[in-house]
C-alpha cells in the first residue's frame, strides 16, 4: 500500500466511496473522517465500516471542509476532475503532513517533473513540499474503468523547509518572475527583476545554461539560484542603507 501509516495521525479520506480503502485506512490510523458527497454510494459506505469505532463518514464535500488543528494525512480516491481543488486544498491546509492521491498518471507525471518538465505549482511549493509519483495503476484495475492509467501522487511537508518561512514570499515572486515568460529562457525573465551579472552567476552557479527554458529548470535549482539571488538582494540593500544615512540633509 502506498500510503504511509502514522498510527497517531489523524486520516482525512476524500471521496471514500462505498468504503474499500476506508476498511484498510481504519488498520492503519487511530481515527479515519471519511468523506463522500454521494449518498448513493455512502450506504455501502456505512455498512462496510459498521462497528469500526474509529471511522466517522462525513456526508458533504470535502473541499468546504475545514482544515483540522492537530496533524492529519489526506488520502483519495476521488473524480479525476477534482484533483487540482483537491491538491490546492491540500497545499493550503497548515496541519496537512501527506497526501496520497490517486490522479491522473499524467497529473502526476507533470506535477512530479515526470516529462523532464517542471510546473509553477511545484515549483512554487518545492521548499515546503515533496513531490513523488509513488506508484502506477492500469486504468482495468477500476470500475468503472476509466479512459487512461492512474498515478499515487505523494505531497509530503518538509520536517524543515528548504528555504525560511521569512523568504518564502520572496521565493514565490522570484518563480513568478521566471515563469512570466518574457525572453525565452530563464535568464532573461530574471534578469527584468535583477542584474544580468548576478542573474547568470546564479544560474552559473545552479548549472542552468542561459538558454534553458523556464520549465527545465528543476525544482533545486531554483532554490540554487534563489537562495544566491536573496543574498546578493539582501546584501545590495544592506549597503545602500549606509549610503543613505550619510547623504547630508538640506
Amino acid at each position: 500500500m502506498a500510503v504511509r501509516p502514522e498510527p497517531e495521525v489523524l486520516c482525512l479520506e476524500v471521496g471514500a466511496g462505498e468504503g474499500i480503502l476506508t476498511a484498510r485506512l481504519a488498520a492503519l490510523f487511530s481515527e479515519v473522517v471519511a468523506y463522500e458527497i454521494d449518498r448513493g454510494l455512502a450506504e455501502g459506505l456505512f455498512a462496510r465500516v459498521a462497528g469500526r469505532s474509529n471511522v466517522r463518514v462525513v456526508l458533504t464535500d470535502f473541499l468546504g471542509a475545514r482544515p483540522p488543528s492537530r496533524p492529519f494525512q489526506v488520502v483519495g480516491n476521488a473524480p479525476f476532475s477534482l484533483t487540482s481543488p483537491i491538491v490546492e486544498w491540500c497545499l493550503r491546509a497548515a496541519r496537512m503532513t501527506t497526501a496520497t492521491l490517486i490522479t491522473q498518471l499524467e497529473y502526476a507525471r507533470k506535477r512530479t517533473g515526470g516529462y523532464g518538465r517542471w510546473t509553477q505549482v511545484t515549483v512554487s511549493t518545492w521548499p515546503q513540499f515533496s513531490w513523488e509519483l509513488a506508484g502506477r495503476i492500469a486504468r482495468t484495475e477500476f470500475r468503472p474503468m476509466p479512459r487512461v492509467d492512474a498515478g499515487i501522487l505523494r505531497l509530503a511537508r518538509r520536517p524543515q523547509p528548504l528555504v525560511s518561512p521569512a523568504r518564502q514570499a520572496a521565493y514565490r515572486r522570484l518563480v513568478q518572475a521566471g515563469f512570466s515568460g518574457v525572453g525565452g529562457s530563464v535568464q532573461a525573465s530574471l534578469r527584468r527583476s535583477y542584474p544580468p551579472d548576478a542573474v547568470a552567476a546564479a544560474c552559473g552557479d545552479a548549472g542552468v545554461d542561459k538558454r534553458t527554458v523556464v520549465a527545465y529548470v528543476n525544482p533545486d535549482q531554483w532554490i540554487q539560484i534563489f537562495l544566491a539571488l536573496d543574498g546578493w538582494s539582501r546584501r545590495a540593500a544592506a549597503r545602500a542603507v549606509p549610503e543613505r544615512a550619510a547623504r547630508p540633509r538640506r
